[in-house]
């Protein structure tokens, strides 16, 4: 695992000053672009939770859909979509939350999951906890099971797990 660790760490790629001047940004898209890398990235998580009786994977929008697609496939289990509004076309419920500057708005298929099912939520990222969060509510008022939420890389400094009313396991944490 520390191997599979340290390449991922190495392979990331720090951009400053992007969005804005003072941010140091991780861009996963080296990591996306190693075959390799991004299997073994799959890989290690399918292992994390077969047995489980995981019935689906929620992903976030957007690179939580990147991490979960084949994490689901995986797992034989299906994928459900959280989206930003205006993407879902059937009935779905939603949820408003914080952000630092402002609010945003998740939504997910109101049939997306069975009262009682077991979901994993899969982000790249996991920041300041609020998109999580939401995520996870949602997930609880349509009786989900939430055993996990899984990420690539946390932002611990800003104690984003914090906010999140599940269990968080990111496989990389910087400082």
């Amino acid at each position: 695992m520390s191997d599979l660790i340290d390449r991922i760490q190495a392979t990331i790629r720090d951009v400053p000053d992007f969005p804005k001047e003072g941010i140091l940004f991780k861009d996963i898209t080296p990591v996306l672009e190693d075959g390799a890398l991004f299997a073994e990235i799959t890989e290690h998580l399918r292992a994390r939770y077969e047995g489980q009786n995981i019935d689906a994977i929620l992903g976030i929008e957007s690179r939580g859909f990147i991490f979960g697609a084949p994490l689901a496939n995986a797992l034989g289990v299906g994928l459900v979509l959280v989206r930003k509004p205006g993407k879902l076309p059937a009935e779905k419920v939603g949820i408003d939350y914080e952000l630092e500057y402002g609010t945003d708005r998740l939504e997910i298929h109101a049939d997306a999951i069975d009262p009682g099912a077991r979901v994993v939520v899969v982000d790249d990222l996991l920041a300041t906890g609020g998109t999580c969060s939401a995520t996870v509510t949602l997930a609880k008022q349509l009786g989900a099971e939430v055993v996990e939420c899984a990420f690539l890389i946390e932002l611990g400094f800003l104690s984003g797990r914090d906010r999140v009313d599940s269990e968080c396991y990111a496989m990389i944490e910087v400082d």
